[in-house]
């Protein structure tokens, strides 16, 4: 696995919590080996044990996000190196289970799991993967969805660092609202002026006329 491709697994937890709803769907182990997906090896250590620490390590990196959200890049830097040094990871150069044409194996970083929990381990690859992302593609590249309540976390991917929103639904949701908004403020535009016109033509006396 490449090390871009473990920031995915930050946006997975924290996405586990909608705070402006009140919901948090960490509620089980079975959630937890659930957001490990195919590192299967790593989920058969979680017990009950780590749903706090899960939940604890979770409402740090949305600040992370929360921060780059906000544009405040060295709090947002300053919170993800707190997490790399408490959560360390071993990098190695993996490739036996990717090979190119000619048969010979496709060479890239792997972080090896030696963690003495899931937690732990679960910690330090997020922590990992956003630091690689953050520094490859930079810190506006994190962001918290712009259509309420949602706020779900995300990694911007396009082309002109345009993303505002975690998913096609929030972004049509988002447009449509912004569309009844602008057609609402037309509405109350033109019955004022309507009522204007009306309050002058009453105000005419009759030898105006």
């Amino acid at each position: 696995m490449e090390l871009a491709h473990y920031s995915d697994f930050a946006v997975r937890l924290v996405n586990t919590e909608e705070p402006a709803r009140g919901k948090d769907s960490l509620t089980s182990v079975e959630v937890l080996r659930d957001l490990f997906g195919t590192a299967s090896q790593m989920a058969r250590r979680v017990t009950e044990a780590d749903l706090p620490r899960f939940r604890a390590v979770r409402t740090r990196l949305r600040a992370v996000f929360a921060l780059a959200d906000e544009g405040d890049h060295t709090g947002a830097v300053d919170l993800l190196n707190s997490l790399l040094l408490e959560f360390p990871v071993s990098p190695q150069i993996s490739g036996h289970d990717t090979l190119d044409e000619d048969g010979h194996p496709r060479w890239h970083m792997h972080l090896a799991d030696h963690s003495s929990n899931a937690t732990t381990g679960y910690a330090a690859i997020c922590a990992m993967g956003l630091a690689f992302h953050l520094t490859e593609f930079g810190a506006d590249r994190l962001g918290l969805c712009q259509a309420p309540p949602c706020r779900n976390a995300y990694l911007d991917t396009s082309t002109n660092r345009s993303r505002r929103y975690c998913s096609d639904r929030c972004a049509t949701r988002a447009n449509v609202a912004a569309y009844r908004a602008r057609k609402r403020l037309e509405a109350d535009r033109s019955e004022r002026t309507g009522r204007t016109a009306e309050n002058s033509q009453e105000s005419v006396t009759p030898g105006d006329r």
